[in-house]
């Protein structure tokens, strides 16, 4: 699964690197949580990317209460057009986020967890798989633009953490991934596969991860002393 995450990259990197136009006043982000606010990219029915702030947790235009998507952080990409809360949005409303890292626990002994921060290695930060919508409150007007990551299964080095992790779409996959007018599964099932271990840098930090109020750079820094500069 995909259930924290950080987003420290360079505003005006991620601009020129999405093909964004307007300006992205972005605070950094080193433990984001569910429920908070997040970038999203996505496109227009004219094929301009657009920037936009999402509630993370899909909340389906259907849904009677928005506490819905608080169980809806994460979709799996083997189910995303089976499943009625994504189903329409795996067609219609798919997007990208943008992330400096991933967060994810090791079960250890006595029940305990380690915590793991997940980085590229390559670069400053991955552009995660994900959809959104529209939900609409019609007694109270009350409206929420929401989304949820898409998850596959662990490659070789994260399935040692977990089972599952987000959907990394390369760059040369944006385009499709974005575009309105791909609705079949066949056209994007290759872009919904785990990234490969070696694109990964993986290493334990501390369980000050664990508090989402603790969002700050530190909680990125390697337990064994090793230097991973932010």
């Amino acid at each position: 699964m995909c259930g924290r995450f950080g987003l420290w990259a360079d505003h005006q990197e991620i601009q020129d690197h999405f093909q964004i136009q307007e300006p992205l006043p972005l605070e950094p982000r080193y433990n984001i949580a569910p429920s908070q606010e997040i970038l999203a990219i996505g496109q227009t029915a004219n094929n301009t990317r657009k920037s936009a702030s999402l509630s993370w947790g899909l909340i389906p235009h259907w849904a009677e209460d928005a506490k819905t998507g608080y169980k809806m952080i994460n979709a799996r990409a083997e189910t995303l057009w089976k499943k009625p809360a994504f189903r329409t949005a795996a067609k219609q409303r798919r997007c990208l986020i943008p992330a400096s890292c991933f967060f994810e626990w090791k079960r250890k002994e006595k029940g305990s967890k380690q915590p793991y921060c997940i980085r590229p290695k390559d670069n400053d930060f991955f552009a995660f798989a994900a959809l959104w919508e529209h939900w609409h409150d019609k007694e109270t007007d009350e409206k929420i633009d929401s989304c949820t990551i898409v998850t596959t299964e662990a490659n070789n080095a994260v399935s040692e953490l977990h089972d599952r992790m987000p959907v990394i779409i390369p760059l040369s996959g944006y385009d499709s991934w974005l575009d309105r007018t791909i609705e079949r599964p066949d056209d994007l099932k290759h872009l919904l596969v785990p990234c490969p271990s070696e694109d990964l840098v993986i290493y334990a930090v501390s369980k000050e991860v664990n508090n989402p109020k603790n969002d700050y750079a530190s909680v990125l820094k390697p337990l064994d002393g090793s230097d991973q500069t932010v």
